[in-house]
């Protein structure tokens, strides 16, 4: 949240998506025609609504705004390390409201972020290449950041977070960056805690008025992440966002269960130790982006999502 705020005045230095679809054990999820997907099912009532409406996010809009500093990020121009999660604290305020706000306003409020999100827009303001004054010195030098608007029905809800975590990822995969929940992806609250140079605690708050928690949030995030990992290429286009088609991603495997009518899943526990999920698995025959291997008494597990393994031997291709 920035709204209105006098603070950080300081720097320390299309893709189109299809349904992205799940297996919930003893439901299955009509497949939509996703290339490749992710085993983050939905976590939350607000999740499962994005799922069960086939809702899936607008294209970005980019339009340079009145910002006219073009400050390097610590690690140099083009390298931000993650996305801020903001929100807005101005309820009813569609995301163009807000962009004209901080175009006329920022030099007396010394507040900017990179772009605003509402239930219809992803409306990016400032090239991403570039930092701006959002969450203090330390982030600021460090993150590009999103402001999400808030709306008043759970179906804006929906839309503008489905919108939110899109443009999350599109910026995590743009500059080649991991998706890891707290660290590349962090909320205002989470900067807070760290950093100690702002007291923000969104969009927590925000969000828990929905029933939502940033964890879910991440949820999200990783499917549209693991989406755009498997169909894009590295030529960006319109600020980084791959407008096009693209190649396949040589990380992405084929499951499927010869023995039932899904492939199981597992997680990894603090002791090293692996744990059945008993209430999500994959689609037979579906594609799915994976990023790392793991043994456990002699089977190789193939990542596709945050903690949610799939056993080698389900592996087709």
């Amino acid at each position: 949240m920035v709204s209105k705020k006098k603070f950080m005045t300081t720097l320390a230095t299309s893709v189109a998506l299809a349904s992205i679809g799940f297996t919930t054990v003893g439901q299955v999820v009509p497949q939509m025609g996703a290339q490749v997907q992710t085993a983050q099912a939905a976590t939350s009532a607000i999740n499962d609504f994005i799922t069960n409406n086939n809702i899936t996010p607008v294209s970005i809009t980019n339009e340079e705004g009145t910002f006219s500093y073009w400050t390097p990020y610590e690690n140099g121009v083009g390298k931000p390390e993650g996305v801020v999660i903001h929100e807005t604290a101005t309820p009813g305020a569609s995301a163009r409201n807000e962009a004209t706000y901080f175009n006329r306003e920022w030099p007396n409020m010394y507040s900017y972020v990179h772009a605003f999100v509402d239930a219809n827009e992803i409306l990016n303001i400032k090239n991403t290449d570039y930092a701006v004054w959002g969450a203090g010195p330390t982030a600021n030098a460090k993150f590009v950041q999103v402001e999400l608007c808030e709306v008043s029905t759970t179906y804006s809800f929906a839309r503008s977070v489905a919108n939110q975590a899109y443009y999350t990822a599109s910026k995590l995969v743009q500059y080649n960056l991991p998706f890891t929940p707290g660290v590349t992806v962090m909320s205002h609250y989470d900067v807070s805690k760290k950093w100690g140079e702002t007291t923000h605690t969104d969009p927590v708050g925000y969000f828990a008025k929905w029933g939502y928690s940033m964890d879910q949030f991440y949820d999200l995030v990783g499917k549209y992440y693991n989406q755009l990992k498997g169909n894009t290429n590295s030529g960006n286009t319109n600020n980084g966002v791959n407008n096009g088609g693209g190649t396949a991603n040589s990380n992405v495997i084929t499951v499927n269960n010869t023995q039932g009518s899904y492939v199981p899943l597992v997680a990894f526990q603090s002791d090293g130790t692996t744990k059945k999920i008993t209430n999500r698995a994959l689609a037979n025959n579906t594609p799915w982006y994976t990023d790392q291997t793991k043994t456990y008494q002699g089977l190789t597990y193939r990542r596709v999502a945050t903690n949610e393994w799939v056993d080698q031997g389900y592996v087709t291709k």
